[in-house]
């Protein structure tokens, strides 16, 4: 996520901290230690013609440590939502954060005239439906008067000059 904004891990998780309130559980959580032996696994796997610690060396800066002797501990990693992913836009202070941002707004804006228009197009159609819906039913009446057959006259019973 950090390379993503264009900032530091330590930026990413400064912001993380002191925004907690705009990342609800729902929105970031970070990974059990079991998820995260998992996902280092299958690092190893796809990697396997690299040595681990050597792939590493590189991005060291990817974990916040504060010195070489502490680079065998292990921070356990941040997921972040959707929602998650919106949201770091917002606390962080990078241009690609405020690109993003920014995308983030205008397409919210958009969904909103999109919704708004198929809402109109929702009414004109229920309208015309219950203009036809009245108009067929007459036209039904009236082929049911022209297919059912006129009742005999029946004849009356006693002396009729």
């Amino acid at each position: 996520m950090a390379r993503l904004y264009g900032v530091s891990t330590k930026a990413l998780n400064q912001a993380l901290r002191r925004n907690r309130e705009r990342f609800p559980d729902d929105f970031v959580f970070q990974l059990t230690a079991e998820e995260f032996a998992f996902l280092r696994s299958q690092i190893v796997i796809s990697n396997a013609e690299e040595p681990y610690s050597q792939r590493l060396r590189p991005n060291w800066s990817q974990f916040v440590t504060s010195s070489r002797k502490h680079r065998g501990a292990r921070y356990r990693p941040y997921a972040f939502t959707e929602q998650g992913v919106a949201m770091l836009s917002s606390a962080l202070r990078s241009r690609r954060a405020v690109e993003v941002n920014i995308a983030i707004m205008r397409t919210f804006v958009q969904l909103r005239r999109l919704m708004d228009t198929n809402r109109d197009l929702a009414r004109k159609i229920e309208a015309l439906e219950k203009k036809y819906d009245e108009q067929f039913a007459e036209v039904f009446a009236a082929i049911k008067e022209l297919i059912t057959p006129p009742t005999p006259a029946k004849k009356q019973i006693g002396f009729h000059p």
